[in-house]
């Protein structure tokens, strides 16, 4: 019976230098998904508040295209939800105009607003939104 001989593997100079590698990975991939999550949620949090305020403008606009109302209550309205809503800072821009499109009389209601760039805190006047109605007739 042939018998053969147990493999031995020679040991070189450069045996362990993986040794502490995953510690390092882990540090490395773990900042980069912490920094992509971050990403992620100001882009979600930036569309909510432009959602929030093309909401917060078409209501505005619905109120000020009543019968009994003018441009500057649906103004006002407009910033009562808007503060309720975000913050008054986002507030501070809202105009009215009575406007004709297609044909028909319609309110439109004009909100200027920071879009947030680090949490709810950004540049001023960069976000610009709307909403319109259509005017009640008498």
């Amino acid at each position: 019976m042939i018998r053969s001989r147990p493999v031995r593997w020679v040991s070189t100079a450069n045996d362990g230098d993986d040794r502490g590698s995953a510690v390092v990975d882990f540090a490395l991939v773990g900042g980069l998904v912490a920094l992509v999550f971050a990403g992620v949620l100001q882009l979600t949090l930036a569309q909510h508040v432009r959602n929030t305020l093309v909401d917060c403008a078409a209501e505005g606009a619905r109120y000020a295209a009543l019968a009994d109302r003018t441009s500057q209550d649906g103004v006002g309205r407009t910033r009562q939800l808007i503060a309720a809503a975000l913050s008054s800072a986002y507030a501070q821009d809202v105009t009215a105009r009575r406007a004709v499109i297609d044909g028909l009389d319609v309110v439109e209601v004009t909100v200027v607003a920071p879009l947030p760039v680090a949490g709810l805190v950004g540049p001023a006047g960069s976000l610009t939104v709307a909403g319109h109605a259509l005017v009640e007739g008498p």
